[in-house]
């Protein structure tokens, strides 16, 4: 396998040990990188690591320190912080078991695919993986990697098994400080059943790679507009992003037109075609009205 693992140890599940190796599922997708340009002379700005009253300083001079005072820190050399020894670096131990749908959405961060670190270990490795699906359960442990412990979980996944890093609940706001405000009042059932009807009607399987970023897709033509007009200033609709003004609709009018717009559309899903070029005018037609101009501008 050509990448490089993000961790290596064991699975830990009560006496049996599972040797694995652990790599990034996801990547980064297309995006848009800017640079800071110093505009007048058109080259890039750099940053500098300085000293105040000392000027810029060579990175090997440069160690970790944590603030205990105002001005006072504690310097740590980076072989001091490697030697900080947690079980978790070398061993997922997992210390508990829990349903599928127990793990609130906003508590999952990263995923990682689990796959075995040899042969030996597979045959462990499937029976873990099997129990687990066969169960409907997730593990749950801790694992150190990067310089940071993570609550983990360890799902089936196809053939393998993934592994999501988990926030710490000091890292989720409490969604009662943002919802307190809403109503606590129940839907007229009619508008109910046409949103339901609605929801229906657009239901299906999920599938990925039927969307893509549209913003970096506007990005790029923006920057090749921008490259052909030789830097000219391009704004692309501004008046496309403000807010309707009012808010007062009528909502069951407008689930009746959604309902309806959407079935127009299955009628209609061939895209519209685009209108034809014009032709060119005849050269010696050109000349005509040049000549017309440049007697207007005499009188």
């Amino acid at each position: 396998m050509a990448a490089r693992p993000a961790w290596r140890g064991q699975i830990k599940l009560a006496l049996v040990s599972i040797p694995v190796e652990i790599y990034p599922a996801t990547k980064s997708g297309a995006a848009i990188a800017f640079h800071q340009i110093h505009e007048p002379s058109g080259k890039r700005i750099k940053y500098e690591k300085v000293v105040p009253g000392i000027g810029p300083v060579n990175t090997d001079d440069v160690v970790k320190g944590y603030e205990v005072s105002k001005g006072e820190y504690v310097l740590l050399e980076p072989e001091e912080i490697e030697s900080v020894k947690l079980e978790s670096r070398k061993t997922l131990d997992l210390v508990q078991f829990v349903d599928i749908g127990d793990v609130d959405a906003i508590y999952y961060d990263k995923p990682y695919f689990v796959v075995p670190a040899d042969d030996l270990a597979e045959e462990a490795y499937i029976v873990v993986r099997d129990a687990l699906r066969a169960a409907r359960k997730i593990g749950i442990g801790q694992l150190a990697m990067r310089g940071q412990e993570y609550v983990v979980a360890l799902k089936p996944c196809g053939r393998g098994m993934l592994l999501e890093t988990l926030r710490y609940a000091d890292e989720v706001n409490k969604a009662a400080s943002y919802f307190r405000e809403i109503e606590d009042a129940k839907p007229d059932p009619d508008l109910l059943d046409l949103a339901g009807t609605l929801i229906e009607k657009k239901s299906g399987e999920f599938a990925p790679e039927e969307f893509h970023n549209r913003y970096v897709d506007a990005l790029r033509s923006l920057i090749e507009e921008k490259r052909k007009n030789k830097g000219e200033l391009v704004i692309q609709d501004p008046e496309g992003d403000k807010p309707q003004k009012s808010n007062v609709i009528d909502l069951m009018a407008a689930l009746k037109k959604s309902l309806g717009d959407d079935a127009g559309n299955d009628n209609a899903a061939a895209p519209a075609k685009k209108p034809a070029a014009k032709k060119a005018a005849p050269k010696k037609a050109e000349a005509a009205p040049k000549k017309a101009a440049a007697g207007g501008r005499k009188r």
